[in-house]
C-alpha cells in the first residue's frame, strides 16, 4: 500500500515528549496516539468539537510543510501564530511517490488566504498571477461556499496531498455532495485526502477509512457506528419524536 499513497502513517514521537500534561498532549487523542495508518485514497478525522482531530490534522499538515493557516507549500503568511507545537513531534511515513499538487483547507482561515492571494497578486513584479488558478472571479467576490467550491474544481489537480478542516462549514447538502464527486475524480487523478469532519454526507464516501477521536483516543470505525450517522438517521427517521424527547418540560 506504502507505493500508492503519498502518507502511508503517521506516528508520534513519544520519547521526546517531556510530559504529557500540557495541551496539545493532554489531549485523549493525542496522549493515546502510537501509529495512525492512513488510507491511500480517503482518511476521515471525525469526533466532538474539542476532541482533537483539527489539531492532529493541522500538525500533519504542518510537518509536511504547508502553511499553519492554509495555502500551498509556497503560502508563508500569518495573522496569529496560534498552531500547536505537535508537528514537532510527529514522524510521517511517506510513500514512494511524491505528490505534484498538495493544499491544506482550514474553513475558519481559508478568508486569511483569499485575502493573502489578493495581496500577492497587487505586489509589482510578483510573477504570475495567483488568483486566476482559483477561477475567473475573485474570491473575495464569492460565497464561502461558492469559494470552497471554486478552490475544488480549479485549483485542485490531481497527483495531490489534499488535507481539508471541516470543509463542509459552507456548503449546503447538494453542495456537499458535489464536493464528493469532485473529491472522486481526483481520486481517480492519484489524490490522497485525509479530512477531519462533522458532515455524514462527506464521510458516506465509498471505501474510506473513518478515525473517531473520543476520550478513550482514536478509533478506526465503520461508517454506520459513526455518531455522525447514528444521530443523523434517527433524527430523519422521526424529527418530532426526537423533538419531543429533548425539549420536553
Amino acid at each position: 500500500m506504502v507505493a500508492r499513497q503519498y502518507i502511508a502513517e503517521i506516528a508520534l514521537n513519544r520519547e521526546a515528549v517531556d510530559s504529557f500534561e500540557g495541551y496539545p498532549f493532554s489531549l485523549a487523542a493525542v496522549r493515546s496516539l502510537d501509529r495512525l495508518e492512513l488510507h491511500p485514497a480517503v482518511t476521515f478525522f471525525v469526533g466532538e468539537n474539542g476532541s482533537g482531530k483539527s489539531t492532529l490534522l493541522e500538525a500533519i499538515a504542518v510537518a509536511c510543510g504547508f502553511n499553519a493557516e492554509g495555502g500551498s507549500k509556497n503560502f508563508r503568511f500569518g495573522t496569529r501564530d496560534s498552531h500547536s507545537e505537535l508537528h514537532r513531534y510527529l514522524r510521517i511515513s511517506r510513500g514512494l511517490q511524491r505528490p505534484r499538487d498538495g493544499y491544506f483547507l482550514r474553513a475558519e482561515s481559508f478568508y486569511n488566504v483569499a485575502t493573502e492571494i489578493e495581496k500577492m497578486d497587487a505586489e509589482p513584479n510578483s510573477g504570475p498571477l495567483i488568483g486566476p488558478s482559483y477561477g475567473e472571479r475573485p474570491l473575495h467576490e464569492q460565497s464561502h461556499g461558492e469559494f470552497f467550491l471554486a478552490l475544488l474544481l480549479n485549483r485542485f489537480h490531481g497527483e495531490g496531498l489534499y488535507l481539508l478542516d471541516e470543509p463542509e462549514a459552507a456548503l449546503s447538502p447538494s453542495r456537499q455532495l458535489s464536493v464528493i464527486v469532485r473529491m472522486h475524480d481526483l481520486v481517480l487523478a492519484k489524490s490522497q485526502f485525509i479530512v477531519a469532519t462533522h458532515s455524514p454526507i462527506l464521510m458516506a464516501y465509498p471505501e474510506a477509512w473513518i478515525y473517531s477521536f473520543s476520550p478513550q483516543g482514536i478509533e478506526r470505525v465503520p461508517y454506520e457506528a459513526t455518531e455522525h450517522y447514528r444521530i443523523t438517521r434517527d433524527f430523519l427517521s422521526n424529527p418530532q419524536r426526537m423533538l419531543r424527547e429533548l425539549l420536553q418540560p
